[in-house]
């Protein structure tokens, strides 16, 4: 096995023996990213003289008996993460020269425990899309497949885990970002209950939804990365005052069975609209698996999930509205040279230029419905479905532990096929929008392969802080089910 092939757990047991150095693994991976870059697109920042410069600190620090699980690994970070000193671009030509004069509180945990930065990973620009078709800077394509896409808006963080051009990742998800490109991509994703993760350096799309999250080869390596940075942090004021507890020492303690876990399957999903047959063969093998393991199923209703979609993007787009407005040439971002009209025409061709096309949709979404006379009919609306959403979780998580259904309804699909029609695309995200507006954590694990060879995931969604639940659930899952050993072949 070649060293960026290890998982963060296997490479953190080669440095603690001294077997292998951070330097000869850093080395490795920035050698896969010189590889086959050209044809992935996941990363938009690779800077191998920082990353070396950690890489050697971190072997420093192991000489001298001082390891820590994350010390020498190199991570990859989704562009919308602060880091000091490395441009943070948000996949965006408006920010394409910001370097942040300081780091997330992700970032420096991550350095607190020795972690490599490997670079900054693709994204649709500002987090806004579900196929990291939308960025500004590049595009990304699917490991398992270069005519697909990895998913969205992480999905420079899911391709480059999937492709070994790093140990793991972070990204961030707002209705499914991290959720659905671990699916499309064949690796482990998840969304923590919104406040067990500092968003402090977190560039902001929708305050109330955004959660940030890691992206890894297996369930273990997610444990290490919720260790690494979930806890309260005085610096966001969102954050959750509390104690959080273990997890890779959860996942040690969790067995090898799911005896007395009741599993909820919503009536809502059975009939779900472009439901992929794969899928569906997919997530029923894995409802076996899991009963041959004691699980219990139990019906369940989620009776406003079928608003889900309309809330969200009534939301999402009126916090994009109000964050975004920073964005005018002035506070932030380039602004366009020789302008006409004074400020005002200063500013209009400032965010004309300097915006995409989806950014502009979700704006003009968001500031129509939070105009006067409309403000009422929309965003208060939403804002009152969302409380039943989230009571139908309450109602729900009261019969049983955990819910079951697929991440996304069909596998990755094709560069440019949904690109000219919003709502389709929109409607990727049916099954993961839902625990974000609800601020519940949620799990993707492979389960299992389409007949053309993709990657199909499974989610597992919990109560507000049971992700160590979640995480002992999908780690006996992930060994029973046992998946073939695929690499993608990248051709």
């Amino acid at each position: 096995m070649k060293l960026h092939e290890l998982k963060i757990h296997e490479a953190h047991e080669l440095l603690k023996k001294k077997e292998i150095s951070s330097s000869e693994l850093t080395q490795s991976v920035l050698g896969r990213i010189r590889e086959i870059e050209e044809k992935v697109g996941a990363y938009i920042t690779v800077d191998e003289d920082f990353s070396m410069a950690q890489a050697i600190a971190a072997d420093k620090v192991i000489s001298e008996g001082n390891i820590k699980t994350l010390t020498g690994i190199p991570l990859g970070i989704k562009d919308l993460i602060c880091t000091k000193g490395m441009k943070t671009t948000c996949g965006s030509k408006f920010l394409d020269d910001f370097v942040p004069p300081y780091d997330a509180t992700v970032m420096a945990k991550l350095y607190s425990d020795g972690a490599v930065v490997s670079g900054k990973l693709n994204m649709d620009e500002f987090a806004m899309g579900s196929s990291t078709e939308n960025s500004a800077m590049k595009l990304t394509r699917n490991p398992w497949d270069l005519s697909r896409i990895p998913g969205g808006s992480s999905g420079g963080s899911a391709a480059a885990v999937a492709a070994d051009m790093c140990l793991g990742s972070l990204g961030s998800d707002t209705g499914g970002s991290i959720r659905q490109p671990a699916s499309h991509c064949g690796v482990v994703g998840i969304k923590p209950t919104y406040g067990s993760v500092s968003r402090y350096g977190l560039v902001a799309y929708a305050s109330s939804l955004d959660q940030i999250g890691p992206i890894t080869k297996d369930v273990r390596d997610s444990a290490i990365l919720m260790n690494a940075i979930c806890g309260f942090d005085g610096k966001d004021s969102t954050s959750a005052r509390r104690e959080f507890p273990d997890f890779v020492s959860a996942i040690n303690n969790a067995g090898d069975n799911l005896k007395g876990i009741r599993i909820g399957l919503p009536e809502e999903y059975n009939n779900a609209e472009g439901l992929d047959p794969d899928v569906a063969e997919s997530v029923k093998k894995s409802m076996k698996i899991m009963e041959s393991l004691g699980a219990e199923f139990v019906p369940v209703s989620l009776p406003n999930t079928k608003y889900a979609v309309a809330v969200y993007y009534v939301i999402a787009p009126c916090e994009a509205s109000s964050n975004l407005a920073r964005y005018d040439g002035v506070r932030y971002g380039r602004r366009a040279e020789d302008t006409e009209g004074g400020i005002i025409g200063m500013y209009k061709a400032t965010r004309l230029k300097g915006l995409g096309e989806e950014v502009k949709r979700r704006i003009i979404i968001g500031t129509y419905a939070l105009s006067e006379g409309y403000y009422d009919a929309y965003y208060g609306k939403a804002a009152q479905v969302r409380t039943l959403i989230k009571q139908d979780f309450n109602k729900a998580f009261e019969k049983c532990d955990m819910i079951l259904s697929p991440v996304a309804p069909t596998p990755a699909f094709k560069i440019g096929e949904k690109t000219g029609d919003p709502l389709t695309m929109y409607l990727s995200d049916i099954f993961t929008l839902s625990t974000n507006l609800a601020g519940i954590p949620g799990i993707s694990v492979p389960c299992g392969y389409s007949k053309e060879g993709l990657p199909i995931g499974l989610q597992l969604q919990a109560g507000y802080f049971c992700e160590e639940k979640l995480l002992k659930a999908a780690y006996v899952f992930e060994k029973a089910a046992a998946l073939e050993k695929r690499k993608p072949a990248i051709k």
